[in-house]
């Protein structure tokens, strides 16, 4: 699947994951909630797997970049607590994106001179640069909802598999980093 395809499929997924959490909250729209939610759901979890199979960090940095703007959106306007978050998550991964791109330039290799070589600052020996730094805060985001009580299973699972995609984005950034100081 292209990048925009994976766009658009989150984008789906998205919408219909809101759709049926709204439903569930509409007496007689239950189980039409239940179903938009659970293709959701499915929909996502299929992309994400897309996404972590390609190996490609960009693609997995844009399908977690769609889900959480669309999140955003889709907040309510009162919820200040996930408003803050999702902002910050969303900052933190428009700075990833400038790493993602600068990892790639010849130049990046200046870059071993000025992070610190205290393992504070290194992920795997590497400098922890803004990618590391957004992928980081972000799997801990995920972890504290998967503690959450009351997460639908299958929730739960999506929760999991962007996980997965986050440690797997930054594997593979990790060998981005690896080649660029070779």
């Amino acid at each position: 699947m292209d990048l925009i395809g994976l766009v658009n499929s989150i984008t789906t997924a998205t919408t219909s994951i809101d759709h049926g959490r709204k439903g569930f909250t509409i007496r007689g729209k239950e189980q039409e909630g239940r179903i938009s939610y659970e293709t959701g759901i499915e929909k996502a979890m299929t992309t994400f797997k897309v996404a972590q199979a390609s190996a490609d960090p960009q693609a997995m940095l844009i399908s977690e970049y769609t889900f959480i703007t669309q999140e955003l959106q889709f907040c309510e306007k009162t919820d200040k607590d996930s408003i803050n978050s999702l902002t910050k998550a969303i900052q933190s991964f428009d700075d990833a994106f400038l790493a993602l791109q600068a990892v790639v330039e010849p130049a990046y290799k200046i870059t071993e001179k000025t992070y610190p070589h205290n393992a504070a600052y290194r992920v795997i020996g590497l400098p922890k640069d803004a990618f590391h730094t957004a992928f980081i805060s972000h799997k801990t985001r995920l972890k504290n909802i998967l503690r959450a009580p009351g997460v639908d299973l299958i929730e739960k699972a999506l929760l999991k598999q962007r996980f997965i995609n986050l440690s797997a984005a930054q594997a593979a950034y990790n060998e981005l980093q690896k080649k660029a100081f070779d």
